[in-house]
């Protein structure tokens, strides 16, 4: 299986940081194949991968820049554009929850855990002088913040058994199955020693899985934070129960419209969100109704004067509220 694109929609714009990271990546193996004689030369690529591999016995002992390095260094042709490709599909994604600059701290941090779990296991086997590269760690960790951000997302995927054809499977079955395999690999194949470091990939993605959750956690409660107290004299509405946690909706003001953009799972269509403004407190109040319900709150500015909801479009877990001024 090999992914192409998934259908989880971006709303803070381009992902320069993953771009970024891409084209750092292969110029660096740009270099790599102009001074190895795309690794004809032995002697080399082996003083290349001892240069800027992390070496396990020195990750131990803190070694942080080889790291650092190492995740730019790859090993051939099918090892850069495996990852890259799965850091293009996955990576913008990740990028336009965290933001820019949180992303790329966590992607190195990422790749950081990856590196010293795998030098863990290889200096116990006897690996500790074999130098490790790749982003492989780094993007486990994408992977696994992506699957726990957008699990309902679809992966569209290049399917290989007799023939070629492209399917749609769900990151909630697609990514699983692939942190399946980096566990078979490691108990079948050869983690520790010149192998592909599947532990890395292991040890990225349950950092991956916890930061995703962290993330979900910490946006849950500033959402929570950012409702006002209401006065004894409000009217109360009635209690709507099994209320999901979600981000806070953005707010997008153009020159005579508001857009609200919000992430709601577990509904149909556009139908099941029902938005009003709240004149008394400037502020729309946005129901939605399905699986899972929601009760959500977007802040408009003091000096707005009864906008009304023009429409409500909703499409893979994202709805677009306009409302005009």
């Amino acid at each position: 299986m090999f992914p192409i694109h998934d259908d989880a929609e971006r709303i803070h714009g381009r992902p320069y940081v993953n771009y970024s990271l891409i084209a750092i990546n292969v110029a660096v193996f740009t270099w790599e194949v102009l001074v190895t004689g795309f690794f004809s030369n032995g002697r080399t690529t082996s003083e290349i991968f001892l240069e800027y591999g992390a070496i396990p016995k020195l990750v131990l002992v803190g070694d942080i820049p080889i790291v650092l390095t190492s995740m730019f260094i790859h090993g051939g042709i099918i090892h850069i554009a495996g990852n890259m490709v799965f850091l293009y599909v996955f990576g913008d994604n990740v990028e336009d929850r965290f933001g820019h600059i949180k992303y790329l701290a966590i992607y190195i941090l990422w790749g950081l855990f990856a590196a010293l779990v795998h030098s863990i296991y290889a200096v116990a086997v006897g690996g500790g002088e074999v130098p490790a590269v790749g982003a492989s760690g780094a993007i486990s960790g994408v992977l696994g913040a992506y699957l726990i951000i957008f699990p309902r997302a679809k992966i569209y995927t290049i399917l290989i058994v007799f023939f070629i054809t492209t399917i749609r499977i769900p990151a909630l079955a697609f990514i699983p199955f692939w942190f399946i395999l980096q566990i078979l690999f490691t108990l079948f194949g050869q983690s520790g020693g010149g192998g592909v470091a599947y532990l890395a990939h292991i040890g990225g993605f349950i950092a991956g899985v916890g930061t995703g959750n962290s993330w979900k956690y910490l946006a849950g409660k500033k959402m929570s934070s950012s409702i006002p107290s209401v006065g004894k004299t409000r009217k109360m509405r009635p209690k709507i129960e099994d209320v999901s946690p979600s981000l806070e909706p953005e707010v997008i003001e153009g020159a005579d419209f508001f857009e609200i953009i919000a992430e709601i799972h577990g509904i149909s269509a556009a139908t099941d969100i029902h938005a009003d403004y709240e004149p008394d407190y400037k502020r729309v109040r946005i129901v939605a109704s399905g699986s899972r319900k929601y009760e959500l709150f977007a802040k408009l500015p003091d000096s707005v004067s009864n906008p009304t909801v023009e429409y409500v479009h909703y499409l893979n877990g994202i709805a677009r509220i306009r409302l005009t001024k």
